[in-house]
């Protein structure tokens, strides 16, 4: 048992999903929802892991879309907490990492709060991972020895240092399809050249995987006309060019190749 209390009640696994094929998830992951009794599950799940949890398994969506949200943060915390009390294992299921930009922290501090038994069950982040099966790998010898990960919905919030933000030799911006002008826009007026080349992948992971290529100037008005919506993960640096050798054969007759082939 990690954190938490008595493991002879209920407990509250708080698994990560990975980032949309339902085949990322990690074995423990799996095992905990191959156990569960109640399933707390978000948006993004795929349906096909839903279906891996028993038969008579509950199953509760807790899912939160642009302008919607099923549950409130506070009622969520309180289900877990409820249902573990009552002897229940839990499993409260989310998108790539329950603790990257996941609200996994006030899950488990709800738990420890009420003496619940819980567990952490990382999970794979689509941060990394998005990029990485796109043919973008975040760090490269000779061209990006580091990362920064933000999230979209911080875009202009004062606590955000965008000049260093701006400095980043990889910039991904996660839950940022809503903002992506504002974004951009930020990264420019803070010193980030117009012509660094972006890249945006849509639906990452998943069959349905778009990904479109451009450069900071550029990259929002891409997006605007190719229609792209959540989920999508941003990302901007050299790494992007990176893309025209290492894409799948598939992707590499697309679009999205043409794109990052004017970049060279």
């Amino acid at each position: 048992m990690r954190p938490g209390g008595n493991r002879g009640g209920g407990i509250v696994y708080l698994v990560g999903a990975g980032p949309g094929d339902p085949e990322l998830i990690t074995v423990r992951g799996l095992r905990c929802l191959r156990q569960a009794d109640v399933v707390v599950y978000d948006r993004l799940v795929d349906a096909r892991l839903l279906a891996e949890a028993p038969p008579a398994a509950r199953r509760v969506y807790a899912g939160k879309s642009p302008g919607r949200q099923a549950l409130r943060q506070q009622e969520i915390d309180a289900l877990l907490v409820r249902q573990a009390r009552a002897g229940r294992v839990v499993v409260r299921l989310k998108g790539g990492d329950p603790f990257v930009f996941g609200r996994g922290g006030e899950e488990a501090l709800a738990c420890a709060a009420a003496g619940v038994a819980w567990e952490a069950v990382p999970g794979v982040t689509s941060a990394v991972a998005v990029p990485g099966l796109a043919g973008i790998p975040l760090t490269q010898r000779g061209v990006a020895a580091s990362f920064a990960v933000v999230t979209g919905h911080c875009a202009g919030a004062d606590r955000l240092d965008w000049a260093a933000l701006a400095r980043a030799e990889t910039l991904v911006v996660l839950m940022g399809a809503a903002r992506l002008g504002e974004i951009t826009a930020l990264l420019a007026r803070h010193g980030k050249p117009p012509g660094t080349p972006a890249a945006i992948v849509e639906n990452g992971t998943r069959e349905d995987e778009r990904v479109l290529t451009g450069t900071l100037g550029d990259i929002a008005e891409i997006a605007a006309a190719a229609g792209l919506a959540s989920p999508a993960t941003l990302v901007i640096g050299e790494v992007v060019r990176l893309r025209q050798a290492l894409a799948p054969p598939a992707a590499a007759s697309g679009a999205g190749a043409e794109a990052v082939s004017r970049l060279a």
